[in-house]
């Protein structure tokens, strides 16, 4: 008899998942339940929007969304329109693909006055997602900070140190653009508590910051050691000896004509938010590396800023109706077996660490445990799930329905951009009405 799954959450391990389950040896039936319209999460709302290249992984998840036996419900949250429960009486098994869509927090004091966005929301801001449009942040500063030594901190900078010509071929939300366009912004602080070796930008985005048209990057070269030293893989040795050369380039950059700086401030921490009920700066403890560590010095000094972005990490939230670990932000699991035929995947199952491609083996695995633990499915499936959801009158959205959306943004994308995103759900399912 066929397996009946559902997967929840139409990202990178959602799909991992569903691509390792149709090249099992038996018989299954994949269903992808997805809370937005939209499928393929942070790789439409979290990677970078002048990173079109990256976006493109997005065709392979096509193929196998149209792949016979799959099917995609859009528009339909579990918790909201469906339970676990209900799921578990309809599905043989549920992975869940759900992600980490909230921020870890600084913790410090003043982390919550008005101008302090935390990296997923201001990220998302930018990049048109629907939970996110109506954050309205207020630019109007000369000076951001950026808390975090990792790619989405680049990101972040880069975004609001761009020009409007640089971004052209982009799908940066109208919103987003018309806002950074106009802010006064100059200079944007990206701070980290340890050093310049310790960082975790890859090399391709840290060089973009040595090419921008507007702005410098601003480095000090006593951060910066004459090679990398400590133990590291011969790979993670590479990687960081590339990105040290990277960064002595850095001073060599001509400031002629530029308006902007991007200033890469090491061994720094924050330690309190200033202001009143609007940030205003922040206060921050030098430090020193030791065993790896980040340990404060005991002397201060402040940046005084009109926002303040942290990028120090992703968060999942709890998920209803199975057990979750707080502390450490995933579910409860044992290897990625949450129990009563759930499984998880990708950062609910593990935290928010890796790339793209480090979700693969999350989906390998997820299948083969299925395959293990279910000799035949006993579940309706598909039918049983659309009877509840129609007399329910949620409006699901089918993978049909997500291209004709798909399409209507980039016949609406300005010359140039690959598209013009709807960045509310009204707007898309608008478009099919």
């Amino acid at each position: 008899m066929t397996i009946n799954v559902a997967v929840i959450g139409a990202g990178p391990s959602g799909f991992y998942t569903v691509d390792a389950l149709l090249k099992g040896e038996k018989d299954v039936r994949v269903d992808i339940i997805e809370r937005l319209p939209t499928p393929f999460g942070l790789i439409r709302g979290g990677v970078a929007p002048d990173h079109q290249t990256t976006k493109k992984v997005a065709r392979v998840y096509e193929k196998t969304a149209l792949t016979d036996g799959v099917g995609y419900f859009g528009n339909v949250e579990v918790g909201r329109d469906v339970t676990i429960a209900e799921l578990q009486e309809i599905y043989d098994a549920i992975v869940l693909a759900v992600g980490a869509p909230t921020d870890r927090k600084l913790g410090i004091p003043g982390d919550d006055k008005i101008g302090v966005y935390g990296s997923a929301d201001f990220v998302g801001w930018y990049n048109g997602h629907p939970d996110f449009t109506d954050l309205d942040p207020d630019l109007n500063t000369q000076t951001v900070v950026v808390i975090g030594n990792g790619n989405v901190a680049v990101d972040i900078a880069r975004v609001l140190v761009k020009t409007p010509e640089e971004m052209t071929e982009t799908d940066l939300a109208d919103h987003a653009a018309d806002t950074i366009d106009a802010s006064p912004i100059k200079d944007v602080y990206m701070v980290g508590r340890r050093g310049p070796i310790e960082a975790k930008f890859t090399n391709v985005e840290l060089r973009e910051m040595g090419k921008l048209e507007d702005c410098q990057p601003v480095i000090d070269p006593a951060q910066l050691p004459d090679e990398v030293e400590g133990d590291w893989s011969d790979r993670d040795r590479r990687l960081k000896e590339r990105n040290l050369a990277t960064m002595k380039e850095f001073p060599d950059v001509d400031p002629s004509g530029m308006s902007k700086r991007c200033h890469f401030t090491f061994y720094a921490k924050p330690v309190e938010v200033l202001g009143g009920d609007k940030v205003e700066g922040v206060r921050m403890e030098h430090t020193r590396v030791e065993d790896g560590r980040s340990v404060g010095t005991g002397e201060f000094f402040e940046i005084p800023c009109g926002l303040l972005i942290p990028a120090i990490g992703y968060f999942s939230a709890p998920f209803p109706g199975v057990p979750f670990d707080v502390d450490n932000g995933v579910v409860v699991h044992d290897d990625g077996r949450v129990g009563d035929g759930v499984y998880a995947v990708g950062w609910i199952k593990r935290g928010p660490t890796g790339v793209i491609g480090t979700n693969k083996p999350d989906g390998d695995t997820a299948a083969t445990q299925i395959f293990e633990d279910i000799e035949d499915g006993t579940k309706p499936g598909r039918e049983a799930l659309e009877t509840l959801l129609e007399e329910r009158s949620v409006r699901t959205l089918s993978y049909a329905d997500w291209q004709a959306i798909d399409a209507a943004e980039v016949a609406a994308a300005k010359p140039g951009a690959p598209r013009r995103k709807f960045v509310n759900v009204d707007e898309m399912i608008a478009v099919l009405d």
